[in-house]
């Protein structure tokens, strides 16, 4: 990082902040459960519209990601590939009315306020810098506020992209998480939901009879006394149970949401196998369980892409001479995922201070959106031949 650009991403965000401010205070009360992030889709489209970007250059696809595109300056060749630099809408809560928020004198408080919302904020008003600016680049950029990684999104909005623009990505940065941090693998999943079908009956009339509740701890049970694989971290876990209907009956129906993680896709595959042998010894007479794959995250693949490490190198040199922290590299499950597996240099970067995420408690101080900002706009910058 040269200090032309330096003195540029600190400038501007001093500079930027109370705009900053109130566009997180705005965005961070609209509600966007995963695949339904339409409300801040709109808001998103409609504000990078007033803040100058071409009617052509914004669009809405169809997974609700917002997607602005930064040409490349004239006279760059075509064939480099493009840059993508995101940040996701969605949030981990259901509601779809508007989200609380509350403000001390350093502190910004709101449901998902730093997973991922202050990262997409920061990622817009950098955005609103090219736009204002119009630098040439070296290739061109998209910038992206995507749906869906949360939970069961299942990373639909990613996928999507890389879709959409198969063999033209070079390179993957997604913003999420705290200052610091910096996911430099993946860790992958598969996300089961298991339902238990029993007769049921009354609890004293017709005891005996096989219990859904019952059956399904059994099946718990002897998930956790699976042995994992030890070539790379791997876990399980359960993360809902549900059924039953009353005191007195014998539950007829149960289910639960399981998942087991790895940084290895060799892992998952073994995973797999037994997760569907486990299922099939649970079967009994009068006891039908049903196990449905409803999500499933690839791990980064074996090989490390070319430009990863040079990708990696200079965030981190950035992450500490603007970020002010020493960056930890970190295994983690993020919208990274995607390019990991196809062979793309990727990774996800934290830019602000805060904790409690995945709580409705969840906070970040306020000033760190300074030092976030600064960290987003120099890595968008190392694009920029002239400034």
């Amino acid at each position: 990082m040269n200090e032309k650009t330096r003195h540029i991403a600190t400038a501007y965000a001093d500079e930027a902040y109370e705009e900053e401010l109130e566009l997180l205070r705005a965005l961070a009360q609209i509600p966007a459960p995963s695949g339904h992030e339409e409300r801040r889709a709109e808001f998103v489209r409609d504000w990078l519209l007033a803040q100058g970007a071409p009617v052509g250059s914004v669009r809405v696809d169809g997974a609700k990601n917002v997607i602005l595109n930064l040409p490349a300056g004239p006279g760059t060749p075509g064939d480099g590939g493009l840059a993508v630099f995101a940040a996701h809408t969605d949030v981990v809560f259901p509601d779809t009315d508007a989200l609380p928020l509350a403000e001390s004198a350093t502190r910004l408080l709101a449901p998902g306020v730093g997973d991922d919302t202050a990262n997409l904020v920061g990622l817009l008003m950098a955005a609103r810098w090219f736009l204002r600016h119009r630098p040439a680049l070296d290739r061109p950029i998209l910038v992206v506020a995507n749906s869906c990684e949360e939970g069961l999104g299942n990373l639909a909005g990613t996928r999507e992209l890389f879709s959409h623009y198969a063999g033209r990505v070079a390179e993957f940065t997604s913003f999420d998480l705290y200052l610091g941090t910096h996911v430099t693998h993946a860790v992958g999943s598969h996300r089961w939901r298991v339902i238990c079908h029993t007769e049921g009956g009354h609890s004293w009339e017709n005891f005996g009879r096989d219990n859904a509740i019952e059956a399904l701890c059994s099946f718990i049970e002897d998930l956790y006394a699976l042995e994992l694989p030890t070539r790379a971290k791997t876990t399980v876990n359960v993360g809902r149970f549900v059924g039953g209907t009353t005191v007195n009956s014998i539950a007829e129906e149960a289910s639960v949401l399981v998942e087991y993680r790895s940084s290895s896709e060799e892992c998952l595959e073994e995973m797999y196998g037994k997760f569907v042998v486990l299922v099939e010894e649970h079967l009994r007479e009068h006891t039908r369980i049903d196990a449905k794959l409803i999500g499933r995250r690839p791990a980064s693949g074996e090989v490390v892409p070319d430009g990863q490490e040079g990708l990696i190198a200079r965030t981190d040199r950035i992450i500490r001479d603007l970020g002010g922290v020493t960056p930890e590299h970190h295994e983690s499950s993020t919208d990274a995922n995607i390019p990991f597996s196809l062979g793309i240099p990727a990774h996800t970067v934290g830019t602000v201070v805060g904790d409690l995420l995945h709580t409705r408690e969840e906070w970040i101080e306020k000033d760190s959106l300074r030092r976030g900002l600064a960290v987003i706009l120099a890595l968008m910058l190392e694009h920029a031949t002239e400034l």
